[in-house]
């Protein structure tokens, strides 16, 4: 993608507004997006700054302290410590994510507001994706219905699951 100002560097900074329910998307090289203002602030960041440095001050916070203070767990497949990782700044493998997920859900509502993915979905696997989610919906509102006795609807819940369910086969 080539910058939308000067229609030669390619397109290294891309801005994404939404001001008054109005989406807009700016797309320009490095030496473009210094002469924007509004992008001035994140381009004139500190060097020294990485997700590392983020993640630690996260794990500075005192709820974490406390956890820290506890017996910190270590992956029993590649031995990392939930200390270790606020360091490094990443898990050592695909099992830290459930040996630390009661450390680690605090931290990520804390940084990302929320522990559920929203973000964009590639188009290819948007659409099974989609009606996978309204499926886990559906089947919240249906144990919130059995929970409330409501067992009619808690029926046209189970058969509307049913019907995605068949479609994603």
């Amino acid at each position: 993608m080539l910058c939308q100002e000067c229609q030669k560097k390619p397109a290294t900074v891309h801005l994404t507004q939404i001001v008054n329910n109005t989406k807009k998307e700016l797309h320009l090289c490095h030496e473009c997006a210094q002469n924007h203002q509004e992008l001035s602030i994140s381009l004139n960041l500190d060097p020294g700054f990485s997700i590392h440095k983020l993640l630690a001050g996260m794990l500075d916070g005192a709820p974490l302290q406390q956890m820290n203070a506890a017996a910190s767990p270590e992956c029993p497949q590649c031995g990392l410590n939930f200390t270790q990782f606020g360091e490094i700044g990443r898990f050592g493998c695909s099992n830290c994510y459930n040996t630390f997920d009661d450390r680690l859900k605090p931290l990520l509502r804390r940084v990302q507001g929320t522990t559920q993915h929203t973000g964009k979905v590639p188009k290819r696997a948007g659409g099974k994706l989609g009606v996978k989610r309204e499926i886990d919906k559906l089947k919240a509102q249906l144990q919130q219905a059995v929970q409330d006795e409501a067992y009619e609807r808690a029926a046209e819940l189970r058969d509307k699951i049913r019907d995605m369910e068949n479609k994603l086969q």
